[in-house]
């Protein structure tokens, strides 16, 4: 999946996306949706009072492979329904629509929980930890996984906003593609996203 979605950038850089069969494209699309789901709703913030910190790890390790594997799904599929002259067989709404909840799931409990220590839940059920203080002492030290998952997620909220521009969405999609876009000015320690989110809120605001 990870070359699928290497490959996909290129393709789409290439122009050539729309000369692959409609059918083939249809059904990569429809396999392409299985893998995004299979990670859309997978917590990466375990806390296994039983486990051992390797057993933790280990189950961390396997969580944080199979959300990637999804981003990773998430990717190509925006890579072929935003490259050039695309048919309109391939904006398949259930697609789209996982695409959204997965960004936004791992978002609100993955990336914002590590970038940002006020979104992060106390272990010991204290709740959110809330407090501005708490900013100033956190790590800036991050997992390779976490950055790269990052990268991508930046990469994904980009190119929804290239699909705004092209495909019709309903409702439903743009207000949470809103707000999306809108929660990252939110947060701190996340300049990437937000300049991706800018564009994403530029082009709701035009559609």
């Amino acid at each position: 999946l990870s070359e699928l979605g290497s490959e996909s950038a290129k393709i789409k850089a290439m122009g050539i996306m729309d000369k692959l069969s409609t059918d083939k494209t249809v059904k990569v699309l429809n396999i392409l949706e299985k893998n995004i789901q299979d990670g859309s709703k997978l917590s990466t913030l375990l806390n296994h009072n039983n486990d051992t910190e390797d057993e933790e790890k280990l189950w961390r390790d396997l969580i944080m492979e199979r959300v990637t594997k999804s981003a990773d799904a998430c990717l190509t599929a925006i890579n072929i329904m935003t490259s050039p002259n695309m048919p309109k067989a391939v904006y398949i709404e259930d697609v789209i629509e996982r695409v959204i909840q997965y960004t936004k799931f791992h978002l609100q409990n993955t990336l914002y929980p590590q970038y940002d220590p006020v979104y992060r839940v106390d272990p010991h059920g204290g709740g959110v930890l809330s407090s501005k203080a708490k900013r100033a002492k956190c790590s800036t030290h991050k997992q390779r996984v976490i950055v790269m998952l990052y990268n991508k997620v930046c990469d994904i909220v980009s190119s929804l906003s290239e699909l705004l521009e092209i495909q019709l969405l309903t409702d439903t999609t743009i207000l949470q593609i809103s707000s999306m876009g809108i929660t990252p000015f939110f947060v701190e320690n996340v300049s990437e996203l937000q300049l991706c989110a800018i564009k994403l809120v530029t082009a709701v605001s035009n559609f």
